[in-house]
């Protein structure tokens, strides 16, 4: 069964805390970003690992090689369970990365590879230069360079993860956020889809924020979501 990941969309160490006792024991995966690593650096990371849970550390590594390698020991230090490097730094930036984290063995982080943002549709990659091209293209291009190059799997639109899962290795790992329960707002992601339809097509790991830390109950917003991904 996919297992669901919660993003920590807060601004402060506290808030993450208070929204995972909130959530309770029906999560055990949570997302830290870039404003909230940025905000409290490593301190965020052990406390939500105090707390028994998983980490995806979701920085979305983008520099030359070796720098990235580092900042991927770095991550690994800090006991977290996956995290993100961009696909655009090319085949020798992804090999450092894979290669850094397998120095950790059994325990070593897995990397995953972000191809298109799901925030990004046809007309933003034209203005970035990447022409002729639709994000489903550029996913599909990212994803083979990434995961030949050695990356344990990809954050992708659960748009394109159908096409994805079809073509790619068995055992990589397909993260996907833009994911939205029926009659959810969709926030500023362009390229969405229900749980459901992300399991069935082959997501392994689903990232939800919103629709859990706005709801009024958390955990029974988080609870709903499970009971939609275990029915399929």
């Amino acid at each position: 069964m996919a297992e669901m990941i919660v993003a920590l969309d807060v601004q402060s160490r506290l808030e993450a805390v208070d929204r995972v006792n909130a959530i309770g024991d029906a999560v055990g995966f949570y997302k830290i970003g870039l404003e909230l690593f940025t905000a409290e650096g490593p301190d965020v990371v052990w406390a939500v690992k105090d707390l028994g849970k998983k980490v995806f550390l979701d920085l979305k590594l983008h520099d030359i090689p070796r720098t990235v390698e580092r900042a991927v020991r770095s991550a690994g230090r800090l006991g977290v369970d996956l995290l993100t490097i961009h696909s655009v730094g090319g085949n020798a930036m992804i090999r450092a990365a894979a290669d850094a984290a397998a120095e950790f063995g059994e325990s070593a982080p897995k990397v995953l590879a972000v191809t298109v943002l799901t925030s990004l549709d046809e007309m933003d990659l034209r203005d970035v230069g990447i022409l002729g091209r639709t994000p489903a293209d550029q996913v599909r291009a990212a994803a083979f360079l990434s995961v030949a190059s050695g990356a344990d799997g990809l954050v992708c639109s659960p748009r394109e993860v159908g096409m994805l899962s079809k073509s790619l290795r068995k055992g990589t790992l397909f993260v996907t956020p833009g994911v939205r329960p029926a009659g959810a707002a969709l926030g500023d992601q362009k390229r969405v889809a229900t749980p459901a339809d992300a399991v069935r097509d082959g997501a392994t790991h689903l990232v939800v924020g919103r629709p859990i830390l706005a709801a009024p109950d958390p955990a029974a917003a988080a609870q709903a979501i499970l009971a939609e991904i275990s029915a399929n």
